[in-house]
């Protein structure tokens, strides 16, 4: 119904229903509270008016029952809006665990989207319908922001650290994607489209797509070998640098005692930034490969590290606001 309200995009997946219904609410408690006080403004105003020089107004001794009602309405209306947006904010922020994994990153002025099967796309994204898709992004320059309105999701995709979205499309069909942070000249240009098929469509236009591709884990070990990492990060344990295998999701004991979890940004620090923290036992050999290796080619390394093994199936935990890195390659 509200998507036939002018300025109103289309509710296209699980949570736009709940972001439409807060913001709603939101904006119904600002117009109710800012229109009831311009009336009172103007009521008082004309009622208490001062009708001649004699005129003095009488002191008021207190109301205990005013206090107390424009305390709790206000505090009660608060708490409404504290834990509806907090259980909203929740569902975003937490991705299932069966979401279908997709990589995106933003360069000016594209969005380039690769999928674990090794399609890859410019300026569009497909996606099965029904099924949760969660988003790993990072940016190659500057600050991008990713927004599909339909599904009421916008997120800052930031150079140097990856950050996550996620959603479900409820309804196929094909769905504006904008940069919703300027970026520089050619900021309006950067747009796109994502698609959403039924499962069968889009287990065809995989299919298609993946004639000839790399799986991003095989890119990614194939990388892995070009860049001699196999020669220090042995599997059983015995190169210079700590093996890999298991690695993701891990808890990994540093040189000065602290401990970190290796997701993908402490992956990826430990790739561009190898000096930054030192995992105890090993020694600060690791050369940097910062400007060596694309931003693609970071999440190519990432996923086949992840097919080495991890705690809960292969699968590092993606947190944006880990900056850390281990050493020895």
């Amino acid at each position: 119904m509200l998507s036939r309200l002018p300025f109103i995009p289309q509710q296209a997946s699980t949570v736009a229903a709940d972001v439409d219904g807060l913001f709603f609410f939101l904006v119904a408690v600002s117009t109710f509270f800012a229109l009831l006080i311009a009336v009172m403004v103007v009521y008082f105003a004309i009622r208490y008016r001062r009708r001649s020089a004699s005129d003095r107004p009488h002191a008021i001794e207190g109301a205990l029952g005013l206090e107390l009602l424009w305390t709790i309405i206000p505090f009660g209306l608060a708490m409404v809006m504290f834990f509806w947006s907090a259980n909203v904010y929740t569902r975003l922020e937490r991705p299932p665990d069966n979401a279908m994994q997709v990589f995106v990153v933003g360069k000016q002025w594209m969005w380039k989207v690769q999928h674990m099967e090794g399609v890859r796309e410019i300026n569009a994204l497909h996606v099965p319908v029904g099924r949760p898709v969660k988003l790993t992004m990072t940016s190659e320059d500057v600050i991008h922001s990713f927004y599909v309105p339909a599904f009421r999701i916008k997120q800052d995709v930031l150079p140097g650290r990856y950050t996550t979205a996620w959603f479900q499309a409820t309804q196929a069909g094909t769905y504006h994607l904008f940069c919703a942070e300027y970026c520089g000249t050619m900021h309006s240009g950067m747009i796109g489209w994502v698609t959403v098929m039924e499962p069968a469509d889009y287990e065809a236009w995989l299919s298609g797509g993946k004639t000839g591709a790399q799986s991003l884990a095989s890119a990614g070990e194939q990388l892995f070998q070009q860049l001699g990492c196999v020669t220090c990060h042995r599997d059983d344990g015995q190169g210079r640098g700590p093996s890999l295998v298991h690695l993701p999701g891990k808890t990994v004991k540093l040189q000065d005692g602290q401990t970190v979890v290796a997701d993908d940004a402490y992956l990826r620090e430990s790739i561009l930034s190898s000096q930054a923290k030192i995992v105890a036992g090993y020694q600060p050999i690791m050369p940097t490969f910062k400007g060596l290796v694309s931003e693609e080619g970071l999440l190519q390394l990432i996923a086949y590290i992840k097919t080495l093994g991890g705690p809960e199936g292969g699968g590092g935990a993606t947190t944006a606001s880990a900056t850390t890195s281990t050493e020895g390659h």
